[in-house]
């Protein structure tokens, strides 16, 4: 009998469709306690002219998803998820970079984020990229009234 080396798939990130949003929904349901609505990722992939969004897959799977809009010269990180059955195998780093890399190529040099008070294992993500803090939202997020820390990357 031989044995069978399981060989990890791939993260493999592309830009979202439209064919994306049944399971681009999947993770966003399990990611947030407030999910976006179906229509809100449409209107943002068919009207946004300044929005850009990315899957990764594992396979045929979406395992998670991240968006921005891009003004001027500067990049507005919109939202990442990584499904919780695939976090801790760095995918929202890979996501992270993959809207760095795209907003350097439509040159901005500056990029900007929100992110929950409480949400300390993304603010140490960010903080990895560079992202420093430079302000507070207060009650940003209305499902729970939490603050949400404003951090840039100012040099892409």
């Amino acid at each position: 009998m031989t044995a069978v080396s399981a060989v990890p798939e791939e993260l493999v990130i592309t830009t979202m469709t439209m064919e994306d949003l049944d399971k681009v929904m999947e993770v966003e349901k399990a990611s947030f306690l407030t999910p976006w609505s179906r229509q809100a990722f449409v209107r943002e992939l068919t009207e946004n002219a300044f929005a850009v969004y990315v899957v990764g897959r594992l396979g045929s799977k979406v395992v998670g998803y991240a968006g921005m809009w891009l003004i001027i010269n500067e990049a507005h990180v919109t939202n990442i998820a990584v499904h919780p059955s695939y976090r801790r195998r760095h995918f929202g780093e890979r996501l992270l970079q993959e809207l760095i890399d795209r907003a350097k190529r439509n040159n901005c040099d500056r990029m900007t984020l929100e992110v929950r008070t409480g949400n300390l294992g993304a603010q140490a993500m960010y903080r990895r990229f560079g992202f420093v803090e430079q302000g507070l939202r207060r009650r940003y997020y209305t499902d729970t009234g939490e603050d949400a820390i404003i951090m840039w990357k100012d040099e892409l």
